[in-house]
């Protein structure tokens, strides 16, 4: 591997023990094994049950694995909504959930703020049957509350609640029972390759999934009635990315061991750290206005001087990340992962005062 730290939020740095479990993947053959073995079932069932723990999932809860983020937003619309979705949009990727949305053919709403502004109406139209929320919008860098997610689930206890947990899981806590569906993707939090989406589902959305069932089309092989008859057998409808499931598994236990709690307090320390750098530097500023929405997972600066700064670290080995979209020249992004360690960093800040 090379020497190169990448702070890049997605794909991000593989996590430190990625090699090791690799290594023992292939000896043990785990990528030829049939995805119908007792051998691979047991596989899945240590995963979803390292996962429960990490994630704290309450009972009612199942575990799915999809190729993406991006095919979960295809699943809930196909298989939980039949007219109109609401989405509480702030970034490049809360923004195309509301896309998928359209292209689905529903009549979809939204509530916009941009310029890393906060917000300020949280109605939701009565015709909504579910509503997405972006827990970190790691395009930007803003983080929803827990409080403002259970305001929303109490004011609209009637609607299904989809949240994107994609950079904020495991690092961030998540009350599951506040939402009805969630989901991510590996490559970030997770420190593993791209290739892998998880998809978090309650009973709520099973019913809701069987009753159109009934009458309309949900998809094809991954629709939730289809994804649960496998799932409850520790199977998948189709042959899944074997070995990436096997990788969460282990890294996902690896986690454990270390500790759900440090791990969230290290990634608070860390974030401080870093804030702290970019309100000291004369060339950075905070692009998320509000304090308690800043991200602590996805730092985001606004500079004149991004490509000053991405070019910077680079001599140094360590690759940030540019501005996402329209922000690619305006912001920098830094992930702040499990895998990234304090003194990486300390260091980070450190080297922060050599550009002027």
């Amino acid at each position: 591997m090379s020497n190169k730290i990448y702070f890049t939020p997605g794909p991000a740095q593989l996590f430190y023990t990625f090699e090791e479990h690799l290594k023992r993947a292939l000896f043990q053959d785990i990528p030829s094994i049939s995805h119908r073995s007792s051998t691979f079932i047991k596989i899945i069932a240590e995963t979803n049950e390292a996962l429960r723990e990490l994630l704290e999932l309450p009972d009612g809860y199942n575990i799915y694995f999809l190729n993406s983020a991006n095919e979960a937003w295809d699943r809930i619309i196909q298989n939980l909504v039949e007219q109109s979705s609401h989405h509480f949009v702030n970034g490049a990727f809360s923004r195309k959930f509301y896309d998928f949305a359209l292209e689905h053919g529903k009549k979809s709403t939204r509530t916009e703020v941009e310029d890393g502004k906060s917000f300020d109406n949280w109605s939701v139209p009565e015709e909504a049957e579910l509503i997405g929320i972006t827990k970190n919008e790691t395009s930007v860098g803003y983080s929803f509350t827990e409080d403002e997610i259970a305001s929303i689930r109490k004011d609209n206890t009637d609607k299904l609640i989809a949240l994107d947990i994609v950079s904020a899981s495991p690092s961030l806590p998540v009350n599951f029972s506040n939402v009805d569906t969630a989901y991510f993707s590996v490559q970030k939090a997770f420190g593993l390759p791209a290739g892998l989406g998880v998809w978090v589902v309650n009973e709520k959305c099973h019913e809701v999934a069987a009753k159109r069932a009934q009458s309309t089309s949900l998809g094809s092989y991954r629709t939730l009635p289809n994804l649960k008859k496998f799932g409850d057998k520790n199977q998948t409808p189709e042959t899944p990315n074997m070995l990436f499931i096997y990788l969460l598994g282990k890294i996902a236990q690896d986690m454990i061991q270390a500790g759900t709690q440090r791990l969230r307090n290290d990634t608070t320390y860390k974030a401080t750290t870093l804030n702290q750098a970019i309100e000291e530097h004369p060339h950075l500023a905070h692009f998320v206005q509000s304090k308690k929405h800043r991200s602590k997972t996805a730092i985001v600066a606004a500079t004149d001087r991004a490509d000053q700064f991405i070019n910077y670290f680079e001599k140094k080995g360590i690759i940030l990340g540019t501005g996402y979209g329209k922000h690619k020249e305006k912001h920098i992004r830094i992930a702040n992962f499990p895998t990234h360690s304090k003194e990486s960093v300390e260091m980070i800040c450190d080297l922060m005062k050599g550009v002027e």
